[in-house]
């Protein structure tokens, strides 16, 4: 059983298919677009998979109860497969779901500060603590970070920063979490095309050359790339590794 935040579209939508195709039942959430929502579970289950949709608006207080509120009463069918002493259980915890403010230290304004460590860095660490009463021993939380974190990218200040927060909320989850043989491992990705970035990225061939030349892989990388990552962090065979950040970006600012 899997949960994966913003799994509408995007990076999300596509750990949520891979995570599906692994065969874990996916429970996937989304903000506002219901049919993207939709569309992503119709297409898991004409591949053969199970996967349901819950609205969640994050980035604000009683998010994570509501959250999973709506899990469980979504996955209650199959509960005996599922069962946890609160709640229904879960193996995987995917905090997926973010928002970026394009703005360097003078534009920011204290509003849109709020609204991205709110949904960057306080959703998941609720999603994470209300969640716990229900993560399975061995279980698995992956947290999608961004190379950002890593790199002086003065123009989105206050997003690198809640994604170096998440960082250390994956540091610090993992020594919490150890003694129960949960791992908690973040993934950093790179420029990835994704409907996010399609104004400025997709049918611009000079936009698409200079995101490739930023790679040493000299290609943009596909949400595909950061799924698979994703689905080796969740399996068994990731076992030994936990409180890492996992490089995405195809070896971005080498």
């Amino acid at each position: 059983m899997a949960l994966v935040t913003g799994g509408s579209r995007g990076i999300g939508r596509a750990i949520a298919e891979r995570l599906a195709g692994d065969g874990a039942l996916v429970a996937l959430t989304y903000s506002s677009d219901e049919s993207a929502a939709r569309e992503a579970v119709a297409r898991i289950e004409k591949d053969g998979g199970r996967a349901v949709a819950l609205k969640a608006t994050l980035g604000r207080h009683g998010d994570a109860a509501s959250l999973w509120a709506a899990f469980d009463a979504e996955v209650a069918a199959y509960a005996p497969l599922a069962a946890a002493p609160t709640g229904v259980g879960v193996d995987i915890i995917v905090n997926n779901a973010g928002i970026g403010r394009s703005a360097d230290l003078a534009a920011l304004t204290e509003q849109d500060f709020d609204e991205v460590f709110a949904v960057n860095v306080r959703a998941p660490f609720f999603v994470v603590q209300e969640g716990l009463k229900r993560l399975r021993d061995g279980g698995r939380i992956i947290n999608i970070s961004s190379g950002a974190a890593r790199l002086a990218m003065p123009e989105i200040i206050a997003y690198s920063a809640t994604k170096g927060a998440l960082d250390n909320f994956t540091l610090n989850l993992a020594k919490s979490l150890g003694p129960r043989g949960i791992t908690v491992n973040s993934v950093a990705p790179g420029i990835i095309d994704t409907d996010v970035n399609a104004s400025w990225l997709r049918d611009n061939p000079e936009a698409e050359a200079q995101a490739a030349s930023v790679a040493a892989l000299g290609r943009v990388g596909q949400p595909e790339d950061v799924a698979d990552i994703v689905a080796f962090l969740a399996s068994d065979d990731a076992r030994w590794v936990t409180g890492r950040v996992v490089d995405a970006t195809g070896g971005s600012g080498l």
